[in-house]
This record gives C-alpha cells, sequence and structure tokens, in this order.
C-alpha cells in the first residue's frame, strides 16, 4: 500500500501528527535502501483477478457481460433508491393536484423551490462523504466510515436549523419576490408542516453516502420500495379518504422520509456494517471547521446544477394566470 492510500482526510491535529511521524519513519526506512532494489524497478505482474488478454469478439463479448453484471449489481438498486425517493414528491402531487389549483401550486412551491433550495444544500454537503467514505473504505479504515457520517450528521443538522428559517417564514419570502398573496399564503401553511423533513434530510444523505461505500445498495433500495408503497397508500388516505388535506399531505411526506432514516439507523445498528460502525464517537467533533469547508464546496458545486428548474417554478408566478402556470410547469 502506497503512501496516498494511507492518508486519511480531515484527520484532527492530533491524528495529522502522528500520520506525519509514521510517514518521516517510512522516508527514513527508504532511504536506507540501496538505489538498485527492486521494489524501485517498474514491472506489472498480473493479479488473479485481471482480465485475460482478450483475443476475439468472443471473448470480449464474454467479458463485457461479466462486467455489466458486476456494474448493474451496484448501479441497478441505486437507480431504484433515487427514483423511488425522489417519487415521493411527485406522489404528494399528484394527490394534491385533486384537491384544486391552488393547493397544487402550493406544494410544487414547496417541493421545487423551498424544499429544493434547501434539499440541493444538504445533499450537495452529505455528498462530501462520497470522497471521503471511498478513501477511507480504499485503505482499508472501515471504522472512519462511522466517524465521517457522525461528522456529516452534525454539520448538516446545524445546517437544517438554519435552513428552517426559510421554511419559517417561506410566506414573507415569497411575497417579497413576487408570488401572489394566494399562493405565498397557502405554500407558507404548507411549509410549516414540513419542517420536519429537513432534518430527515439531513440525517438521510450521510447515510446513505455511508452505505454506498460498502457496496450495501440492496437495503436501501428495499427500504425505499417498502416507504414508496406505503407512501402512495396513505397518500390517499389521509389526502382523499378522510380529507386531511395539505396537512394530510405533509404528514404522509414526513412520515415516508423519516421511516427511510429510521429503517436505514435500525440496519445499520443491527451489526451489518461491521467494523465500519462502532458506536457513537467523540472523534466527530474533531476538525468540524476542515469538514464544513469540503461540504460547503461540494454543496456549491451540486446546487448550481439542481436550482435552475426553482428559477423557472418562480418565474411562472409572474405569470397571469399563476396558479395553472405553476401548476404546468411543475407537473412536466
Amino acid at each position: 500500500m502506497d503512501d496516498n492510500s494511507k492518508r486519511y482526510p480531515l484527520l484532527s491535529s492530533r491524528e495529522e501528527q502522528q500520520q506525519e511521524e509514521e510517514e518521516a519513519h517510512h522516508q527514513i526506512g527508504l532511504g536506507r535502501r540501496p538505489i538498485t532494489s527492486p521494489s524501485f524497478t517498474s514491472s506489472f505482474v498480473s493479479d488473479a483477478d485481471d482480465i485475460a488478454p482478450i483475443n476475439g469478439a468472443r471473448r470480449f463479448f464474454k467479458e463485457f457481460s461479466i462486467e455489466a453484471k458486476k456494474l448493474w449489481y451496484i448501479a441497478g438498486p441505486a437507480i431504484f433508491t433515487v427514483v423511488a425517493q425522489y417519487s415521493l414528491g411527485a406522489i404528494t402531487q399528484v394527490f394534491s393536484g385533486h384537491l384544486g389549483t391552488l393547493e397544487l401550486a402550493a406544494v410544487s412551491i414547496q417541493n421545487f423551490v423551498i424544499s429544493g433550495f434547501t434539499f440541493g444544500i444538504l445533499l450537495g454537503m452529505g455528498s462530501a462523504l462520497e470522497t471521503l467514505c471511498g478513501q477511507a473504505f480504499g485503505a482499508g479504515q472501515l471504522d472512519m466510515l462511522g466517524i465521517y457520517m457522525q461528522r456529516s450528521w452534525i454539520v448538516l443538522i446545524a445546517t437544517g436549523v438554519i435552513l428552517s428559517l426559510f421554511y419559517v417564514f417561506a410566506e414573507p419570502i415569497l411575497l417579497l419576490i413576487g408570488q401572489t398573496p394566494e399562493i405565498s399564503r397557502a405554500t407558507g401553511v404548507f411549509c410549516l408542516w414540513m419542517v420536519p423533513e429537513i432534518f430527515a434530510y439531513a440525517l438521510n444523505f450521510p447515510i446513505a453516502k455511508f452505505l454506498q461505500a460498502q457496496s450495501k445498495i440492496m437495503a436501501m433500495a428495499a427500504i425505499s420500495a417498502v416507504a414508496l408503497v406505503l407512501h402512495t397508500f396513505f397518500s390517499w388516505l389521509l389526502v382523499l379518504k378522510l380529507e386531511w388535506g395539505l396537512v394530510g399531505a405533509a404528514v404522509v411526506m414526513n412520515a415516508s422520509w423519516w421511516f427511510i432514516v429510521v429503517a436505514q439507523l435500525v440496519y445499520i445498528f443491527s451489526g451489518t456494517c461491521d467494523e465500519a460502525w462502532s458506536g457513537f464517537s467523540w472523534k466527530a467533533f474533531h476538525n468540524l471547521w476542515g469538514f464544513v469547508r469540503l461540504s460547503f464546496a461540494s454543496a456549491v458545486m451540486l446546487c448550481l446544477e439542481l436550482w435552475y428548474f426553482m428559477i423557472l417554478i418562480v418565474f411562472a408566478g409572474y405569470l397571469k394566470n399563476a396558479k395553472v402556470s405553476v401548476d404546468a410547469l411543475s407537473i412536466w
């Protein structure tokens, strides 16, 4: 294992000092070796897992099929998980559309503008774990996966507290940017009921990166599938059958996201992640500022990709028939 694979990102100052001492001893050892040492020669030795030389089309398609199966074993459940979780908001919009154009416009603006704003920031900050957990897993430092996830929880929950102000003051914010009073009022009420969603995001995104780094995708897909079925049933029950309206839609949406979070935590705490989860640790509070900077950089890149549609929804609210315009664009 080379030096780079031993470097752990975002170590505390004490951990960094220990690492530097180890590297110094390692460099001294290298310096005592003769220049002609075999360890410095360039050579390639095929590993047992390497693909044998491909000599024809038949061999090519055979190896292609094997590698494609390996890829889709990971990518298939991951794609389904993302689609299922994104579908929660779409299903809520479908049932809200049965209530009326105003209700659908309120849910659409909350889903794409207010929630979309916070979703982009939290998902972007949580994406920092893709690099950190991948490096730790590749270096065999499984215990760092749990610590990174806890650090991300701390940062994202603190960020969620700040972002919750956008939910609480959604009505005056929408009025300030020129949305109609009727839509702003309905959206503001719906946003107040959706505050718990923020903290479900803050916990879920780091959990997802934690599990993905270990290729534990099937559990995420199964949990998301159950959540999607339950979300559809209870949306019909509370929104239409019991006539709870937008309150019912908000209750079901929050419950669905928290079901995903709790189910994944139960899966992790049950011991299925072996050394990757060894319990809560005070190390999670070390070097938080460095973690914040890395998370913020990840968030900026992702938000630039996600917020363009949010801007389109805002401009749709400026049109002559604002409710219908927002409804049509959000469904599209």
